[in-house]
């Protein structure tokens, strides 16, 4: 968020969280992307900020319900809130449980997928309208056809970012076979590290595909240790999973730290990935 928007986003949260019974004196950011998420004191609880428009937090909210009470990993709301989307001067904010992090450690590859498998498996039950992960890769296909968007970006690196898109969207389609409902991004950075065991939190990106897709998100030796893995399947998510976060990157309104640096880091990788795997993306 922008400056001015992060301090309206700040008194917005604790407003509401004063409206709703719960003492708030101070706020402190924990993350500042696409929404805020804020750690109130000295209630202790979590919020999350995002503009009206932008933002899945009802979708989010229901999906994480039905999924703790299912035994999946994942993050609690708030008990002392109403579990719904609270509406004030153009920001949607949700109220979490605040887990205080452990020593900070190294999540172990065997306990991410551990976790993750466990998610999926809570995941499969559940019968919920969400995306399929072609719809996201379609979402950066049209961002690297937007040159009004993406100025930066040189003509060969479009090209090479558009042809490996479609490329690998048409050959993981056509090789994947099992479906489900995913995460969407369980990176470490989406992976808590409680009292309570490992915790996924931030399920805006929510969408159905191969569980290979998921994986494509989480280290690479996590793959090594979830069941059953199609690794041919997950070499090439992982390749589209970069393709897609390296177009992310040249979009003109980007945030990320040091994103554009990233980018041009990333653009390598995918060339170097191609070429070793003797890959021609314009198939």
């Amino acid at each position: 968020m922008q400056a001015s928007e992060v301090r309206r986003a700040v008194a917005t949260a604790m407003s509401t969280a004063s409206s709703l019974g719960l003492p708030v004196d101070d706020a402190i950011v924990l993350h500042d992307s696409n929404k805020l998420t804020l750690r109130l004191l000295p209630c202790d609880v979590l919020a999350r900020v995002a503009p009206v428009a932008h933002q899945v937090a009802q979708f989010e909210i229901e999906l994480a319900q039905q999924l703790a009470d299912s035994g999946c990993p994942v993050a609690a709301l708030e008990p002392r809130v109403e579990p719904r989307v609270h509406e004030r001067d153009g920001f949607a904010v949700t109220f979490w449980t605040y887990y205080e992090p452990l020593t900070p450690r190294e999540i172990s590859p065997a306990d991410h997928a551990d976790a993750l498998q466990r998610l999926h498996v809570g995941m499969r039950e559940l019968d919920v309208p969400t995306p399929h992960f072609t719809d996201r890769v379609e979402q950066a296909q049209r961002l690297v056809a937007n040159r009004d968007r993406t100025p930066a970006l040189a003509d060969a690196d479009r090209e090479l970012l558009g042809d490996t898109l479609r490329s690998l969207r048409r050959v993981i389609g056509e090789r994947s076979g099992a479906e489900q409902l995913l995460h969407g991004e369980p990176h470490p950075g989406n992976l808590l590290t409680t009292r309570n065991g490992l915790l996924f939190i931030d399920f805006e990106t929510c969408c159905r595909g191969p569980v290979e897709f998921d994986l494509a998100h989480a280290p690479e030796e996590v793959g090594d240790h979830y069941p059953d893995v199609d690794q041919d399947l997950l070499r090439e998510c992982r390749l589209l999973v970069l393709a897609m976060i390296t177009t992310w990157r040249w979009d003109r309104g980007d945030q990320f730290p040091d994103g554009r640096r990233l980018g041009t880091e990333w653009l390598r990788q995918i060339r170097a990935a191609l070429d070793h795997h003797g890959v021609d993306a314009r198939d």
